[in-house]
């Protein structure tokens, strides 16, 4: 069952990924979103038909670019919670010292999954639930800190667009997102839990899409009638 959950995730991104695309108006920091969604179509494709790619090198190389794509890519969400608050007119955000910190922080976040995970990767066939992928061969112990990272920057991003925009999107996906992750339902999927991944994802989608679509809608108000 799971292939096909997982092949409804990478659907799901797809649509989100198109529908962000239509709706972008200019290019921001936000905008990397796009390119967590490509990777998320990547990932979630990837564990849905390594089943019928089979074992062997091949299917064993497209996982390692999953780990590689995880640790390049998900740290980008630090620079994503900036440009929301920028966009917001979070007056803050606008420092150079706000920048300095959330791109010490994305590379902080990448350097650190390297350093707890690719360094040394070793890839091993795994299969459950009908998935059949290579993952470590190490079991992780305790939550990812690279995720803690990222979360801790979305976290801080959603508290105050909720305080000073009144724009909840992004506080309620990153909430669902952390208490999603703190659960290992006992049911018979590995892919179930991923849905807490995707309604953050939508969350940050809309908060974008809303935020720029509001700025257009004030730019507009205030540009002078001609006659």
């Amino acid at each position: 069952m799971d292939p096909y959950i997982f092949g409804a995730f990478a659907l799901a991104y797809l649509g989100l990924l198109i529908w962000s695309v239509n709706k972008q108006r200019h290019w921001t920091l936000m905008s990397v979103i796009l390119l967590v969604m490509l990777a998320l179509v990547y990932d979630n494709g990837i564990l849905a038909v390594g089943s019928l790619i089979g074992e062997g090198a091949l299917l064993e190389g497209l996982n390692a670019a999953r780990f590689w794509l995880h640790a390049l890519v998900t740290p980008t969400l630090i620079l994503f919670s900036l440009g929301a608050m920028r966009q917001a007119g979070i007056e803050w955000a606008q420092k150079s010292w706000a920048a300095l910190l959330f791109w010490a922080a994305a590379i902080a976040a990448v350097v650190v999954e390297y350093t707890t995970v690719l360094s040394g990767l070793k890839l091993e066939k795994s299969e459950s639930y009908g998935v059949l992928s290579y993952s470590s061969a190490e079991e992780a112990s305790g939550p990812p800190a690279m995720i803690l990272i990222v979360l801790a920057a979305l976290l801080v991003a959603g508290i105050f667009l909720a305080w000073k925009a009144g724009s909840w999107w992004m506080l309620a996906g990153t909430v669902a997102m952390t208490i999603g992750s703190m659960f290992n339902p006992d049911i018979p999927s590995d892919a179930a839990t991923n849905l807490f991944e995707l309604i953050l994802i939508a969350s940050l989608a809309v908060t974008k899409v809303k935020m720029e679509d509001k700025e257009t809608g004030n730019t507009e108000a205030a540009a002078p009638v001609r006659e």
